[in-house]
């Protein structure tokens, strides 16, 4: 599968990791791990509004959102401890290349997408899984967001 199939920002991803070794491409999830964004206040306090990628070896909550003002944009939120780089990497990878899309574009992401990322053989096929349940749950809160409107 190639990255046509993704937007544009997530296929701009995907090719950084594809360009890259396997040690880079750790380095490179790493990086987004430090990027990820920290939660605004109105959900730091409301635990309850996240929800708990069960999946993830490490506690990965988040929560979608669609912006009514700006023509249905989905905003995403993630919460996951910093001792979790490979967990807090992927949910990065996920906030920079799907935040502020629309849900249809969301919901055209394949949901083996982080097989593209090149790190199967670097990361255990939990941790796989625990990424890909991450995008499943994105897009069925977003397709169950969509469906209420």
């Amino acid at each position: 599968m190639t990255t046509q199939a993704l937007p544009s920002a997530l296929a701009a991803i995907v090719d950084d990791f594809q360009a890259l070794s396997e040690p880079e491409r750790l380095q490179l999830l790493l990086e987004f791990s430090e990027g990820l964004p920290e939660l605004p206040d109105r959900l730091k306090d409301h635990p309850e509004l996240l929800e708990q990628v069960v999946e993830c070896q490490s506690p990965l909550f988040l929560t979608v959102e669609t912006d009514t003002n700006d023509d249905g944009a989905v905003r995403l939120f993630f919460k996951a401890p910093p001792e979790a780089p490979t967990t807090r990497g992927f949910a990065g990878v996920l906030h920079e290349g799907l935040d502020g899309l629309t849900a249809v574009e969301i919901l055209s992401v394949p949901d083996d997408m982080p097989e593209l990322l090149g790190l199967t053989r670097a990361i255990t096929p939990l941790r796989m899984r625990g990424m890909t349940a991450m995008l499943g749950r994105i897009k069925r809160k977003v397709a169950a967001s969509s469906n209420q409107g």
